[in-house]
C-alpha cells in the first residue's frame, strides 16, 4: 500500500512540473534562441590533436579530429544551457499571449517571486527536452546540420514537435504520444 502511494506522488510531482509550461512551443523556442546563442558567440577553433601515444618508432599515433564535428564542441554548447535558462521568465503580451524572454536585471520586474518561479520552470523543462532531444541534436551539430537560425526549426518542429500543432501541420497518433512526454 505505502508502494502505491509513492507512485501516485511521483506522479503528481512528475506531471505537475510537466504541466508548468503551457506552451510548449514558445518554451522551446527559448532554448533554441539559447542555442543559437552559444553558436553564435562560438569563437574559431583549431582542430583536435588526439595524438597522444606514440609508436615503438617514436611516432605519433592517434587522430585529428575537426573541432567542429567533434564531441567536445556538443558538450560545450550544451553544457550549462539549462542553467542558462534560469536568466527566462514569461512577459505576457496580451490577455491571451506570452513570450519567454531573457532577463537582464531581475530588480526591474514587477514581479519578482512569480518571475524566478517561471525561470524554474523554463529550466526544468529544458532539462527534459534536452534529455528526450539530446543524442539527435549531438549528431546533428556534429554533421553540421544545426547552424545559427536553424535551430528552432530542427529543435522544436522536427525532434521534440513541440511546434508541430501551432504550425498547423497534420500529426500521426504516434506523434501525439510524443508530444505529451514532456
Amino acid at each position: 500500500m505505502k508502494s502505491n502511494a509513492w507512485v501516485l506522488l511521483l506522479l503528481v510531482i512528475y506531471f505537475g512540473v510537466v504541466d508548468c509550461i503551457d506552451d510548449k512551443c514558445a518554451a522551446c523556442n527559448a532554448v533554441a534562441e539559447e542555442i543559437e546563442r552559444g553558436l553564435s558567440n562560438e569563437k574559431p577553433r583549431n582542430h583536435l590533436d588526439m595524438r597522444h601515444r606514440l609508436d615503438s618508432k617514436g611516432q605519433r599515433k592517434g587522430k585529428v579530429i575537426d573541432y567542429r564535428v567533434s564531441e567536445l564542441r556538443v558538450v560545450e554548447l550544451l553544457d550549462g544551457l539549462c542553467e542558462n535558462m534560469q536568466d527566462y521568465t514569461i512577459d505576457k503580451t496580451d490577455s491571451t499571449g506570452q513570450q519567454w524572454i531573457k532577463v537582464d536585471n531581475w530588480d526591474n520586474l514587477p514581479n519578482k517571486q512569480e518571475a524566478r518561479a517561471y525561470s524554474k520552470d523554463i529550466s526544468t523543462y529544458c532539462g527534459r527536452l534536452l534529455e528526450e532531444a539530446e543524442d539527435d541534436l549531438a549528431e546533428l551539430i556534429k554533421e553540421g546540420s544545426i547552424r545559427a537560425g536553424n535551430v528552432s526549426k530542427v529543435l522544436c518542429h522536427d525532434l521534440s514537435r513541440h511546434c508541430s500543432k501551432a504550425s498547423g501541420a497534420q500529426l500521426n497518433d504516434n506523434d501525439d504520444e510524443a508530444d505529451g512526454e514532456l
